[in-house]
């Protein structure tokens, strides 16, 4: 088995990084900078907004796991150019190169929970609503459909995941991404943790471990090829989790008013129905968001 990891240094990529090196799958590691930033024994620096950057992969890989791109909310529309040529611009490139190449392997993707329409109290599955509200969940749910019609037009095996919000940390120094990564920001700063509004809104929280784990082990599958699943997890509001923090670095929770922009772009509740991935006996969740924040930040 031999798999390529591109987008190695970030948060989801290194991690996954060791993952592969503990199950003993050969693997190279790609991203834009000149150097790993995490020791990946195995690195080369790759654009993928060059086409031609692509040329230099191993058309022989069995997995692809693309995982670059640009993450943001409102920034995204004032850098709209940047958002659709690395997260739709790349991928686009990366498909191109497998088809020219005849490239066989798997290409595992991640999404996101904003490509949904959020809905109160309601456990989303794979074929519920769409909306994307920025040009980042544009270009995530436009890079879906991308595959989906390289995979109709020229036969390209694809996997995609959809991830909710992600968290923990054993490689770097980044104990969490996005919404637990603010707020154990301004917690080990002896910072108030800050929320909008009353913090009802509820999200679905997968351990990084977790995360990696279900894209190596059900992405090997006949069963899951052409796919999207949902990973799952946990289930709380952000002020649930704000209070596990506060109570760990004796902080304040501030509750403070929706900026009209971020209220605009906010999505709602986003709970996560994975019974699809759980239906292919390859998803496991060994962590859990009490546990975590009680013991390991």
């Amino acid at each position: 088995m031999k798999s390529i990891i591109i987008g190695s240094n970030g948060y989801i990529g290194r991690h996954l990084a060791d993952v592969l090196i503990q199950e003993s799958v050969l693997h190279m590691n790609y991203d834009i900078h000149p150097q790993a930033l995490f020791g990946q024994s195995v690195y080369a620096s790759l654009d993928i907004r060059d086409r031609s950057a692509f040329d230099c992969l191993p058309a022989d890989a069995d997995k692809i796991y693309f995982l670059a791109g640009l993450t943001g909310t409102e920034n995204s529309f004032q850098q709209y150019k940047n958002f659709t040529d690395v997260n739709l611009g790349g991928l686009l490139h990366l498909l191109d190169w497998m088809k020219q190449t005849s490239c066989q392997a798997r290409l595992i993707f991640p999404s996101t929970r904003l490509v949904y329409r959020g809905q109160t109290d309601t456990f989303l599955s794979e074929d519920s609503p769409k909306q994307a509200k920025t040009i980042y969940a544009m270009t995530k749910l436009a890079a879906e459909h991308a595959l989906e019609a390289y995979g109709e037009a020229y036969g390209i095996s694809y996997t995609i995941f959809r991830i909710c919000v992600p968290y923990g940390h054993w490689i770097g120094q980044d104990y969490s991404y996005g919404t637990i990564g603010f707020m154990l920001s301004q917690a080990r700063q002896k910072k108030p943790i800050t929320i909008y509004g009353d913090g009802n809104l509820k999200r679905t929280f997968t351990h990084v471990e977790d995360v990696c784990h279900v894209l190596v082990n059900a992405s090997s599958s006949d069963i899951t090829h052409q796919e999207i699943y949902n990973i799952g997890g946990d289930h709380l509001q952000l002020s649930d989790v704000a209070i596990l923090i506060a109570n760990k670095y004796n902080v304040d929770i501030q509750n403070i008013p929706w900026p009209p922009m971020a209220l605009r772009m906010e999505s709602g509740d986003t709970l996560f129905n994975d019974a699809k991935l759980l239906s292919t006996g390859f998803a496991y969740y060994k962590n859990n968001i009490h546990k975590y924040m009680n013991e390991f930040i």
